[in-house]
């Protein structure tokens, strides 16, 4: 259970909690109105960045032509994935930031940062401008990423956590696979700088949304607002809350030199996570792959309609569809397997939920990914019916977003006060991947062809994919 749902009770009297196990202050207690508008808000923030980092895909020929960047180039990709490559830096220092300052503080100004720069990608006029400006507004578009899951952890217990996990693990598939559509149209009938001006409105309209419904969920800094408010009332200087150690300082208490360290210690906790911790390590190898060939497939697949079958931008956009019916089926179907799964093995095990539970939805879910990579490469290799190569993305899709949700609830489960850490680390290595697949995808695919490049995928994935939930599900709780 996530620590938010701890008993008020403490011998000792100086400890600040909550008022009971039904505390309407404990984000766990909220209204489910309350709990889905901040699940909702999160959600469209996490959803927004990750379209801004694909909707350029099938603008890339035009942006080439004004920027003066030769057309295919690991540059003319650079203008895509650079974006990406900011997802593996931000969410080392955002989720543990999200841990010390609370989840809204951190969202809010990420966010901002991110429209200023998005903006700002608007008006570039050079190349490196627009490197530049790709660069900080993923920088800024990567909290989401790291401290959703966390935030969901804060408001959900375990055993009703899959179907909101599910709709925030949707957004930073989706938009990946829903912001070409869009993208393919607006460089069609208007300029690729309009690709930048409608996700500064739509992200805009979403950060005063924000500002006026979203509230903090993060139950240490919550407590912490308390602590310092009885201690005001009181006049007793020596409360402390429930999450601040006897002896330790609360970050709000600190000295300049204490506050450094306390955040510097912070920092470096999805690090050190990625260095020790078994778990993130291989859910870190799992996702990178899933997330390279997620991005490599984003950035080819426009391409294939276009050169392969000929059609125009716009029309080849909807073929990112299919990717987005996946995503959707994979999430819908997996949400509700995740929790009704959970349940029953849970109720066998005498009540007690281990994270290892959410395992068999992944074991089903590992088998779709180089399914899907087969079909996908082999018809497009041989230019059968368009229905065919769709059908091979939305199955290759749905194994990507039956196999996240297993992970991040994982995660969740086992990290609890840290989860944002965890996902951070994690985060961050499998957006390495997104950075990295797409610039190398044309020189794979011009000597091994579609057919055989997607093959050499779906190998990989059945050596790190297939053997890990299983492998989780059964040692899982003596890796931990």
């Amino acid at each position: 259970e996530s620590p938010t749902s701890k008993p008020s009770q403490d011998v000792d009297s100086n400890v600040v909690t909550w008022e009971g196990p039904n505390d309407p202050a404990n984000p766990q207690n909220w209204s489910g109105k309350k709990k889905w508008i901040a699940t909702t808000i999160v959600s469209c923030f996490t959803f927004m960045s990750p379209l801004a980092s694909s909707m350029v895909a099938p603008a890339l020929p035009q942006m080439s032509k004004e920027f003066g960047v030769t057309p295919g180039s690991v540059v003319e990709s650079l203008m895509l994935s650079i974006f990406v490559l900011a997802y593996a830096i931000g969410p080392l220092f955002l989720g543990p930031m999200s841990e010390i300052f609370g989840r809204t503080s951190v969202l809010q100004l990420s966010n901002l940062l991110f429209l200023v720069f998005n903006i700002g990608c608007s008006r570039a006029t050079t190349l490196n401008q627009m490197l530049a400006f790709r660069f900080l507004a993923g920088l800024g578009g990567a909290a989401p990423l790291a401290i959703g899951g966390g935030t969901i952890g804060d408001l959900f217990s375990a055993d009703n956590r899959g179907k909101a996990l599910s709709v925030y693990t949707l957004a930073p598939l989706t938009g990946p696979a829903l912001g070409p559509v869009v993208g393919g149209w607006i460089a069609e009938k208007s300029s690729w700088r309009w690709i930048f001006y409608s996700t500064s409105i739509a992200d805009a309209v979403i950060q005063l949304l924000g500002i006026v419904f979203l509230r903090e969920t993060y139950a240490p800094k919550l407590l912490s607002i308390k602590t310092r408010q009885l201690r005001k009332t009181t006049g007793n200087p020596k409360l402390r809350s429930m999450y601040t150690k006897p002896g330790h300082i609360d970050v709000y208490d600190a000295t300049p030199l204490q506050w450094v360290k306390i955040v510097a210690k912070g920092a470096l906790r999805p690090l050190k996570m990625l260095a020790t911790q078994p778990i993130v390590q291989v859910f870190a190898v799992y996702q990178a792959l899933m997330y390279g060939t997620m991005y490599l497939t984003l950035t080819t697949f426009a391409a294939l309609w276009t050169q392969e079958y000929h059609y125009s931008v716009g029309i080849a956009g909807l073929h990112y569809i299919a990717l987005g019916i996946g995503f959707t089926a994979g999430s819908q179907f997996g949400a509700r397997g995740l929790d009704i799964i959970y349940k029953r093995l849970k109720a066998r095990n005498g009540g007690v939920g281990t994270p290892e539970m959410r395992m068999p939805l992944m074991m089903f879910m590992s088998l779709l990914l180089p399914i899907g990579l087969v079909i996908y490469g082999w018809s497009a290799q041989y230019h059968l019916p368009w229905i065919v190569p769709d059908i091979g993305g939305c199955i290759l899709t749905i194994g990507i977003m039956g196999n996240f949700l297993p992970i991040q609830s994982y995660l969740v489960d086992h990290y609890t006060l840290h989860a944002a850490s965890a996902i951070g680390a994690t985060s961050s290595f499998r957006s390495l991947a997104g950075f990295g697949f797409p610039l190398f995808a044309n020189s794979m695919f011009r000597s091994l062809g579609l057919g055989w490049g997607n093959t050499l995928l779906a190998f990989v994935a059945v050596v790190i994919c297939i053997p890990s939930p299983y492998i989780f599900y059964h040692y899982g709780a003596r890796i931990r």
